[in-house]
């Protein structure tokens, strides 16, 4: 396809006009049919697939069985193609697309071993799951044999669509699992390193608590200042200034409150999911409809192509959403040569050829060198235990509790689930796989303290909390559990805490709250958390002010926000920044000798940093400085000069404006390695809205994948908004639908609208 972009643009007028004409009719030919009859042997009973304005997926059927195949056909139809990639993220098969380039990143996902454990998990799973899986996989299929020509995706990159097995679904819960859980294998890694290079007292120093702590009961954890490690003049001459990479706060914003606080006595929940934002936007709106013991079952919400469950929504009588909950779930462990090991080997396929990796194993797990240390890695990932179907049981609960019940057994990246229903009532658990370990640590542990049975088990007994006392329940990232119940889960990388405070302390502000409460909670960019960095900066600038007049006068009128026409926040959020990156430079210099980074525990080197600035320390100052005072300055030259480098034309701080520096720009894969197909494929560009450290969480490609506020029984009223289309098909009426009222913060409502288009499947028999 890119070839034939290429010859459109060079060749003459005519051919040109003939090779568009040519490619907008075959990507027309490979739309969807919508509006069809049609027969299967893979249902038991008729099972129709409605699409309303937006494409949301209406499906009734009999029996959740033939609901499962409806949703498959209709994720087949919009968006095979991703649920592909999300399969072969998992299991390392990408480079069977994309050649050597990807590679690497097969290698490192063979490393977990992902489709043996999924083709393993399938054999064991519950009967009824696995017809539901395997229904499921039958509706992709067919959707898939219906089509006339594979979708755009396939004729662009030459490979073949591959059928839809049952495993494949495991797989696509197990790529949540490497977006959810891969720094809390890297902080540790990282941890241990950072431990053999500079010694525990760093590492103590580099993780200590913060200020920012909302867990549910109120402990907190004690702030006793710790020493300051020193660093030698050696590493201070050696360091190489560079950026440590931002960790993206994957994991999401929730909260509720009970009846208690609303005006109809239904509880409300709010949960906007953050994520990394691709085309297609990782959710697909549904609605099922079916019957289960005679019963009626309505559940509206969002379900992830290539899994049959609705991940977040309501049934009528429950809501339910998610955060990620970065309890501790996984394990180093130090090895030596009296360790039995043996080697695996797995064959990664190319386009036209093969290659094959090998990977060393233990009785811990597999093993990756270090220098010349071997550590190995018990991972939830790697157990039995780490998935299932038992999410979509949450499909028919009448309560909290019976969601509580279903959620410890749940076979998921373990979240913070927060639960809602009619009756007034809300509850908040850990709901996924954990270890029955009782060790948790934050660098590689000796062999003899690996607790190698409790790994084998999941852990049911965590904790939970119905209707507290304030009525009122948060999530953010950061710790939620209590200090007693923190010694036993461990640290899997928390968010700072500070967006978590903001949201307790907002929810504190009132006594009674309704949907558009919640929503502008969501949307709430206050910059609590860089306050005192504004302040500190000012500071700095103070002494010059004939010099730094036009920036004091934008630091002064920042607006305490991260607003879109914020040229003040864009400079004390850039100084911070290289502040932190300048001044950890020693640190991170050596752990890129061993492929490592700060970058996993940045978050946590806030209290790190303002130790060092209000202690003056002279032996973290880079060589050539002599003073803390000329060294915050000096930041905040260099930040200002990069960024005025990237953004600006004219060397004009107007041009740092927040909206222009954190543009929302949500792009296809394809168009970040064809440009030209960008106005095909993305979404319109739109001025930026909220940062990290605050609830309105939002980056160029990353932020809310949705924003879901409810109140069971009154779904009429409810909202969820997405950035993006159903359908990545770009031809597809559905494209981006829904985007525009994302980008202008309006409330796109939960339940679907008049039905515009309808597929009838019935069985052979009919």
């Amino acid at each position: 396809m890119h070839k034939i972009i290429k010859i459109a643009l060079i060749g003459t007028t005519s051919v040109a006009v003939a090779v568009s004409a040519g490619l907008y009719l075959t990507l027309f030919l490979s739309l969807p049919a919508l509006d069809k009859n049609l027969a299967s042997e893979n249902v038991k009973q008729k099972v129709s697939l409605e699409r309303d304005r937006l494409g949301t997926a209406i499906i009734h059927a009999a029996d959740r069985q033939d609901a499962a195949y409806g949703l498959g056909y209709a994720h087949g139809q919009d968006r095979f193609f991703q649920m592909d990639l999300l399969r072969r993220n998992s299991a390392g098969e990408l480079a069977e697309i994309f050649g050597e380039k990807a590679l690497d990143l097969d290698k490192r996902r063979r490393f977990h071993q992902l489709r043996k454990r999924a083709e393993r998990i399938i054999t064991k799973l519950d009967a009824a799951h696995l017809k539901v899986l395997t229904t499921y996989a039958q509706g992709v299929n067919d959707a898939l044999a219906a089509q006339t020509l594979s979708s755009f995706e396939y004729i662009v990159t030459g490979a073949e669509p591959k059928p839809w097995q049952p495993a494949d679904s495991l797989l696509v819960i197990y790529s949540m699992y490497l977006d959810l859980q891969g720094n809390t294998i890297k902080r540790d890694l990282a941890l241990t390193q950072v431990q053999a290079l500079f010694g525990e007292q760093m590492v103590d120093f580099l993780i200590q608590p913060s200020q920012y702590q909302a867990s549910l009961d109120g402990s907190e954890l004690s702030l006793v200042p710790l020493p300051i490690p020193q660093l030698s003049a050696n590493l201070l001459a050696q360091a190489q200034s560079q950026e440590i990479a931002e960790p993206l706060d994957i994991g999401s914003n929730n909260w509720a409150v009970t009846g208690a606080l609303t005006a109809n006595g239904k509880a409300m929940l709010s949960d906007d999911m953050h994520l990394s934002f691709a085309v297609p936007i990782i959710w697909y709106r549904a609605q099922l409809n079916y019957q289960k013991g005679g019963q009626e079952v309505q559940v509206t919400g969002v379900s992830l192509p290539g899994a049959p469950a609705i991940v977040v929504g309501s049934n009528g009588d429950v809501a339910w959403g998610f955060t990620n909950a970065y309890i501790d779930t996984a394990d180093w462990v130090a090895i030596d040569e009296q360790t039995p090991t043996y080697f695996e080997h797995e064959t990664i396929g190319l386009p036209d050829s093969e290659v094959s990796y090998t990977i060393e194993m233990s009785p811990y797990g597999p093993v990756k060198e270090v220098g010349d240390k071997r550590y190995a890695l018990s991972w939830v990932g790697h157990s039995d235990y780490a998935v299932d179907m038992q999410l979509i049981e949450l499909d028919s609960i009448g309560n909290v509790k019976q969601g509580i019940a279903v959620a410890e057994t749940m076979g998921i990246p373990v979240q913070n689930l927060l639960l809602v229903d009619r009756n007034g009532n809300a509850a908040w658990k850990p709901a996924g796989a954990y270890p029955s370990r009782t060790n948790p640590s934050d660098v590689a542990m000796a062999t003899s303290d690996f607790q190698s049975v409790n790994w084998q088990h999941d852990k049911a007994d965590l904790p939970y909390v119905i209707n507290p006392e304030s009525n009122r329940l948060w999530t953010g990232n950061s710790r939620v559990v209590s200090v007693e119940e923190h010694k036993q889960l461990g640290d899997g990388g928390y968010a700072l805490g500070a967006r978590s405070m903001q949201i307790r302390d907002r929810l504190f502000e009132s006594d009674r709250f309704t949907a558009k409460d919640f929503y502008q909670l969501q949307l709430d960019n206050e910059a609590r958390f860089l306050l005192p960095w504004q302040q500190l900066l000012l500071k700095q600038l103070s002494d010059q002010p004939e010099r730094f007049a036009q920036d004091i006068e934008y630091l002064n009128s920042w607006q305490a926000c991260a607003c879109s026409d914020s040229v003040g926040y864009t400079l004390v959020r850039h100084f911070r920044s290289m502040v932190i990156d300048t001044t950890f430079a020693p640190i991170e210099t050596e752990l890129a000798k061993y492929q490592l980074s700060l970058s996993p525990i940045k978050r946590y080197l806030e209290p790190g940093i303002w130790q060092l600035i209000n202690a003056q320390d002279p032996d973290w100052l880079p060589i050539e400085e002599v003073s803390w005072s000329g060294h915050l300055l000096q930041m905040y030259l260099n930040a200002k000069r990069v960024s005025l480098e990237k953004y600006s034309e004219h060397n004009d701080l107007a041009d740092l404006a927040w909206g222009q520096v954190n543009q929302l720009k949500i792009q296809h894969p394809f168009s970040k390695q064809i440009p030209a197909l960008s106005t095909l494929l993305d979404m319109p560009i739109v001025e930026g809205f909220g940062d990290s450290f605050m609830p309105a969480v939002q980056g160029a490609s990353f932020g809310a994948s949705q924003r879901f506020i409810v109140q069971p029984g009154d779904e009429a009223n409810a909202i969820m908004t997405i950035p993006g289309g159903q359908s990545g098909h770009p031809l597809s009426d559905f494209y981006r639908a829904g985007f525009d009222e994302y980008a202008t913060q309006q409330s796109t409502p939960l339940l679907p609208g008049r039905s515009v288009h309808r597929l009838e499947i019935s069985p052979v028999s009919y």
